[in-house]
């Protein structure tokens, strides 16, 4: 069952006053009243609202949603009635002020110096800011039974899209026609590209973030596609490298190496495993095989509202597994001057295993 957005406003007001505060600011101090819709994460998480210019505050006894003219009607529709709702006068900031009081945290990641002074220059006597660091992220990062399923939606419907476009095969088009042609297809289908289309062909695909170019698709060579599409908020992650007819031996020696470390990965995956450890029983048969220095990048990393969330699955991370993490599981191998090859599925973390939303199959797909 999904949770309730009242009730995610009462785990965090929980956590508040754990930290030793009165509030918390929710949202973007960064660019306040002109946000991302990625810095609008974790106030759209707790509040529902789905607009760019928006605060929340947060405490024990506060529960406030303030946008500004351009967003009432949309709060009015959007915004949980746990909430009350301001509309700012002018600007946010001023508005956020004037509701403050006692120890007030914001989060030192979307907070930016400007915004900060601004902010201080209009508290009343007696306020005292403290930074914090992901107190909200920390409570996004497991997801619920309705937030696992709209993940769910956006992965079938990425993988909808890779067979539609490769339907007509891939040689003799540009990297950036599949992409731009994937990138409509995702919105012909309803949704939005949650980042936009890695199509890397050939020796581009030794580039693990490759921006797609008029470089045409040749038969012989292995295309990297890196793609996610973004459903009612909600983002998801898929990579598949194909080979456009006949690959080289060393391309299919490597592509075998690579599916057989991400089974590994995926088999490691489960609450109570280590980032680290999770990373290292795939990046080992990858280093055992001599190209251990050819993978550079972790392992995986969360995805929700945002395309990269907690937890990371990489050699330096202190982060365990737990049961409602959604997590990318994606080893590659990158031979410069070459090819490249990445495998990359979206699973849920449970308490034994991990289920795979990601559907397409991993065996070297062959295609014109």
């Amino acid at each position: 069952m999904s949770v309730s957005l009242a009730a995610r406003a009462d785990r965090l007001a929980e956590v508040v006053a754990g930290e030793g505060l009165d509030q918390l600011i929710v949202g973007d101090l960064v660019r306040p009243g002109d946000s991302s819709p990625d810095a609008s994460a974790s106030a759209r998480w707790l509040t529902g609202f789905t607009g760019t210019s928006a605060l929340a505050i947060v405490g024990p006894r506060a529960r406030m949603f303030i946008t500004d003219f351009r967003y009432t009607e949309r709060a009015e529709r959007e915004v949980d009635g746990a909430f009350e709702r301001v509309t700012a006068s002018s600007r946010l900031l001023p508005e956020l002020a004037s509701h403050l009081e006692g120890r007030v945290g914001f989060d030192d990641a979307a907070t930016s110096v400007a915004s900060l002074g601004k902010l201080e220059e209009k508290l009343a006597d007696g306020i005292e800011l403290v930074a914090t660091t992901g107190l909200v992220e920390r409570l996004r990062r497991q997801k619920d039974e309705g937030e696992q399923e709209a993940i769910a939606e956006a992965a079938r419907l990425a993988d909808e899209v890779y067979e539609s476009v490769l339907a007509p095969g891939l040689a003799g088009r540009s990297e950036r026609q599949v992409a731009r042609a994937a990138e409509a297809r995702i919105r012909e289908l309803g949704g939005e590209p949650s980042f936009p289309a890695i199509v890397a062909a050939g020796s581009n695909g030794a580039l693990p973030h490759a921006e797609p170019s008029e470089r045409e698709i040749a038969s012989g060579e292995l295309v990297v596609w890196d793609m996610g599409a973004k459903l009612d908020g909600y983002c998801s992650d898929c990579t598949r490298t194909f080979a456009v007819g006949e690959p080289g031996g060393e391309a299919r020696d490597v592509y075998e190496l690579v599916r057989r470390a991400q089974a590994a990965g995926l088999d490691a995956v489960r609450a109570g495993v280590g980032g680290a450890e999770a990373d290292e029983v795939a990046r080992a048969l990858i280093r055992d095989a001599g190209h251990g220095e050819r993978f550079g990048h972790g392992l995986g990393h969360g995805v929700g509202l945002e395309i990269h969330e907690s937890p990371r699955l990489g050699p330096r991370s202190e982060d365990e597994l737990l049961a409602g993490d959604v997590v990318s599981v994606e080893p590659g191998v990158y031979v410069g001057g070459s090819f490249g090859v990445r495998i990359e599925d979206l699973v849920v973390v449970t308490e034994d295993a991990c289920r795979n939303l990601s559907t397409l199959p991993k065996e070297l797909r062959l295609v014109d």
